[in-house]
């Protein structure tokens, strides 16, 4: 299913850039400097790319159908499950920037725990939700659609990922994201 593969190699992305969060997060605590600047950019990474692209075709597209055709199963999966994570990691990095905001104007330690715990929760729930999707929603939503619910995810998708504004938005997240990944490899 071309739809459910696009998100699998999103997910790769998101994996990578919650290491880097991670390796960003290692540093803070060894010492460095909080950038806030690159903190910023990397909630606009995860509210864009992991969030408005990514989230927003599960939601708009798999999700909505495997709702529509699939029963009470799919529905509690997805709005107990998938929906209430997707909103904590939509919490998470709001409290970030928040941080990030107090840290600027009192560069203290409670504000710099802020950041970290925030960065470092969004990589965990990311990390932890991910293995959920690619491990049980998208194997279910694969073997339990009908092929014409199956084709109509892919043309959605396929209809979403050529939006001229949707592909120039993917192509400059991505290429910001191979400099923070150089800058914070993961460990």
């Amino acid at each position: 299913m071309y739809g459910i593969e696009i998100l699998v190699d999103e997910h790769k992305n998101i994996i990578e850039f919650c290491k880097s969060l991670k390796s960003m997060c290692c540093s803070i605590i060894e010492g460095s400097e909080v950038d806030t600047k690159l903190v910023r950019e990397c909630v606009d990474f995860g509210k864009t790319y992991a969030d408005h692209l990514h989230h927003g075709k599960e939601e708009k597209i798999l999700f909505k159908i495997m709702m529509e055709k699939l029963g009470p199963v799919a529905d509690k999966l997805i709005r107990n499950g998938m929906l209430v994570e997707h909103d904590l990691g939509r919490l998470h990095m709001n409290e970030l920037l928040e941080a990030a905001d107090r840290y600027e104007k009192d560069p203290s330690t409670q504000n710099k725990l802020d950041i970290i715990a925030n960065a470092a929760g969004y990589a965990t729930l990311l990390n932890r939700h991910i293995g959920k999707e690619d491990e049980v929603v998208y194997t279910f939503a694969e073997r339990a659609l009908s092929a014409e619910d199956k084709e109509r995810v892919d043309v959605e998708t396929k209809e979403f990922d050529n939006d001229p504004e949707n592909k120039a938005n993917v192509a400059k997240y991505l290429e910001w994201f191979e400099g923070f990944r150089r800058k914070y490899p993961a460990r």
